[in-house]
């Protein structure tokens, strides 16, 4: 397994930690890929009923590299690493005790459970990055918050403080920063301490009452995401952020 994701079990409870700290977890090409092997091998063991995702450092995980991003270093689709974190057969929960943002509310928001300390953030600022987001993630953030509570998201590209996310539905628990890991493995032992079968049961179930989003067509969408992508304004976007300026957007 790759230094950027740490894996430890106990107590049938798998702990996934992605292992950037300096980087603020930002999300490169290694860590997606190690985080999809992750889940892999996590889906076959018998001793685990949970997974915990968690950060180390003080931010749970800032989104994609953006300095890979403007370098033009080779990138890894996040989509399918989502997917499988959103199919993994085990109950997910995502520990935030620090930011989750753009990319890394993606990965927070494709867990099952989302339990967040106060004072922690959560945000999708694509607009401020000249971006459009993807497909799927709209889909999850309408599925999850409603097209309102999307709107002022994804348009103001505002992060918004853990207890909004709760009274919003984002996240399902928000407790002091000293009170995190109590809380998240109280829940995770609630978790698995019920039949194996059953929950597998019940993400399959809830899975399959999803299916019908993955018939939907999106061409077109996708066009203007790409689109997004390769203009002049997220380039501006990104060095925006990384010089830490506010952006100059012409709409090219």
């Amino acid at each position: 397994m790759s230094d950027e994701i740490l894996i430890g079990v106990a107590d049938d409870v798998a702990t996934v930690t992605l292992n950037r700290p300096d980087k603020r977890n930002a999300m490169n090409a290694a860590l997606l890929r190690a985080l999809a092997a992750a889940f892999d091998d996590l889906d076959a063991r018998r001793d685990v009923r949970v997974i915990v995702v968690r950060g180390a450092g003080p931010a749970f995980c800032s989104g994609r590299d953006l300095r890979d991003m403007e370098r033009g270093e080779p990138q890894v689709e996040i989509v399918p690493v989502l997917r499988k974190v959103e199919g993994s057969r085990h109950p997910t929960i995502a520990m935030i005790h620090g930011d989750a943002i753009a990319g890394g509310c993606e990965l927070a928001l494709h867990c099952d459970l989302r339990v967040a300390a106060e004072g922690a953030r959560l945000g999708m600022p694509l607009a401020r990055l000249g971006l459009v987001p993807g497909f799927a993630l709209g889909q999850k953030l309408i599925e999850i918050i409603g097209p309102a509570h999307t709107r002022h998201l994804l348009l103001t590209g505002r992060p918004i403080e853990a207890r909004r996310a709760r009274e919003i539905g984002m996240v399902h628990e928000v407790v002091p920063a000293a009170d995190l890991d109590t809380a998240t493995a109280k829940l995770a032992r609630t978790i698995a301490d019920n039949a194996p079968l059953s929950l597998a049961g019940i993400k399959a179930l809830i899975q399959r009452a999803l299916a019908a989003r993955e018939t939907v067509s999106h061409d077109d969408i996708d066009a203007l995401i790409q689109a997004s992508r390769r203009s002049q304004d997220a380039s501006e976007g990104r060095r925006a952020m990384l010089e830490k300026r506010k952006p100059v957007f012409r709409g090219e």
